[in-house]
């Protein structure tokens, strides 16, 4: 038997008052869709809480009608005789359901005729349409207990409501009587939170009481883009999170599809909901990373402790080393990788590229090996080094390898990577083929990351525009920092807009550090933003650095796949 299909809807917040329900019922020859056939559609159209319309056929199922069939439902084969063949009736009856993302199909016990009219769907070629689906079984049992009912069957729910029409074991009475019971169920559970569209995808489900009761603080929230705060007792800020509708992505943290066992926990000490509202998506995003860099909320793992990422970069000695540094200034930001995501992730990119380069990494101070045959050293004999020594004659190669890798030209690199895992791979030595191509990744996430900051926090301008819904949206990157945006609608002089978003722009000095005002997080995203191939450039500095890439650079690699 088919399962209801799941609800999602195109357009969040939808009162239930605006939702159009069509409430099905069938009659059939037995209880299998894929054996039995059916007999009977009923369907009434309910909109508003009034009548919107009814469709009623009796369908031939070319074949004889069970006597306990016809002992329950009154329909016998003599009955069907002149009736329409299913194949007739089922574009008919789509028709009139007019099923979408915005109509809700509703059946009592939805799995049954749910069933049954996907397998004629299937059976006939027809498209099924996959409306939402509310089934007033399940809410019947979300809303009522044992005191209210003694059970859940369709009769009994008619007799406890009072209902107008009663059931009949006929498809339309049926489908009727399920109509006003599904408004009474509504009306019960309007104070659990049942009062929207989006609501009834999760009212069946599981979810504590006093984390439902607590959907009322998404009360009031706008609708548009935006950050929102969860804030605990004391005022503190437990979690932040962003949205392109603030009201709608706060409700359904308390729903059955919040099932992240430490957002149950910041939800249960929540009390409030802060809201900034955007004028954009990124702006929002923007907000958010800013936010969770500056307050460290406690239940925000990612973006968190942004700016003390390790960067993989050569030291300046005599003898240079390579090196990782959470510190960073911008002059070297031109022959480093990273930010990296871990120190494990930096430390396999360090020895990709020691391997490559044939450079140290220990911090042991000694004087270059005098022999090719590369005679162990001292913190080799003694069991304390396993990095590569420098040899005689290699170490200007070595550093001049490295620097050029580290600047962006990663081919010899991935070439030599690429090597060392096929090698491996043949002798069959496969988890070391595994640990090198995450090195290999390593290199391509730290390379890749540094070539954009290398790009987009070197411009000290950059106007975008990208379509929104019905409008252009505009962003000002200064520094690789999101400085202002604006909205640029139908008929507005394009120039104008761009010159007035420019004045409300934030001043962004150029930094003499990585990170100083923007996280790389944050560049990053804007770098995605402004690359993206519906992005416009507005306006670009003039004399500031190409936005390019070098024609061997990392971002032209793709990742390799994780096991």
């Amino acid at each position: 038997m088919s399962t209801p299909t799941q609800l999602s809807f195109d357009s969040l917040g939808t009162p239930l008052s605006e939702v159009t329900f069509v409430v099905v019922d069938l009659e059939t020859t037995g209880g299998r869709s894929s054996e039995d056939s059916i007999t009977e559609i009923g369907a009434v159209k309910l909109k508003g809480g009034e009548v919107a319309g009814e469709f009623q056929t009796l369908v031939n199922p070319r074949r004889a009608i069970p006597h306990e069939i016809t002992s329950l439902t009154g329909i016998s084969s003599a009955m069907v005789a002149a009736a329409p063949i299913l194949e007739a009736v089922l574009p008919t009856f789509l028709e009139f359901a007019r099923f979408g993302p915005d109509t809700v199909l509703v059946a009592h016990n939805a799995r049954f005729d749910v069933g049954f009219l996907k397998a004629a769907c299937a059976r006939y070629a027809i498209p099924w349409p996959a409306p939402p689906v509310v089934d007033t079984l399940l809410l019947s049992r979300r809303a009522l207990s044992r005191q209210d009912t003694p059970n859940h069957k369709l009769g009994t729910l008619a007799r406890v409501f009072g209902t107008e029409i009663q059931p009949t074991h006929r498809a339309l009475d049926d489908a009727r009587a399920t109509g006003e019971i599904l408004h009474r169920l509504l009306e019960r559970l309007a104070p659990l939170g049942l009062t929207h569209a989006e609501d009834l995808r999760t009212i069946t489900a599981r979810v504590p009481a006093t984390r439902r009761a607590k959907s009322s603080i998404a009360t009031g929230l706008p609708t548009g883009p935006g950050v929102y705060q969860f804030v605990g007792r004391a005022g503190d800020v437990l979690y932040v999170g962003s949205s392109t509708n603030l009201h709608a992505r706060v409700k359904s943290y308390f729903t059955a599809g919040e099932s992240r066992r430490r957002m149950g926990e910041m939800l249960d000490l929540a009390v409030e909901v802060r809201p900034i509202e955007c004028a954009t998506l990124l702006e929002a995003r923007v907000r958010e990373l800013r936010l969770i860099d500056s307050l460290q909320p406690p239940y925000n793992i990612r973006s968190r402790r942004a700016r003390t990422r390790p960067w993989l970069r050569l030291t300046n000695e005599v003898h240079p080393r390579l090196t990782i540094t959470r510190s960073l200034p911008l002059a070297e930001a031109a022959s480093a990788w990273g930010p990296f995501s871990s120190q494990a992730q930096a430390r396999a990119a360090m020895e990709a590229l020691a391997a490559a380069s044939g450079l140290r990494t220990c911090n042991t101070r000694l004087p270059l090996i005098p022999s090719a045959a590369a005679r162990a050293c001292a913190a080799h004999e003694m069991g304390r080094c396993s990095a590569p020594c420098i040899v005689a004659g290699a170490g200007e190669a070595s550093v001049s390898l490295a620097h050029t890798a580290l600047s962006g030209d990663v081919g010899t690199v991935i070439e030599h990577l690429r090597a060392h895992i096929a090698t491996l791979s043949a002798a069959e030595r496969y988890e070391e083929a595994r640990d090198a191509r995450e090195r290999l990744r390593a290199v391509l996430v730290g390379a890749s990351r540094a070539e954009t900051l290398r790009i987009w926090a070197r411009q000290p301008l950059v106007v975008g525009a990208r379509p929104g819904a019905g409008v252009w949206e505009l962003a000002v990157l200064k520094w690789g920092r999101l400085a202002g945006v604006g909205v640029l609608r139908p008929g507005a002089d394009v120039d104008a807009v761009i010159e007035e978003v420019l004045t409300r722009c934030d001043h962004v000095p150029m930094p003499s550090a990585v990170g100083e005002l923007a996280t790389a997080e944050e560049t990053q995203m804007l770098a995605a933003w402004f690359t993206a191939p519906d992005c416009r450039l507005a306006r670009v500095e003039p004399g500031a650095p190409p936005i390019a890439c070098q024609i061997d650079s990392a971002a032209r690699i793709p990742l390799p796949p994780t096991d």
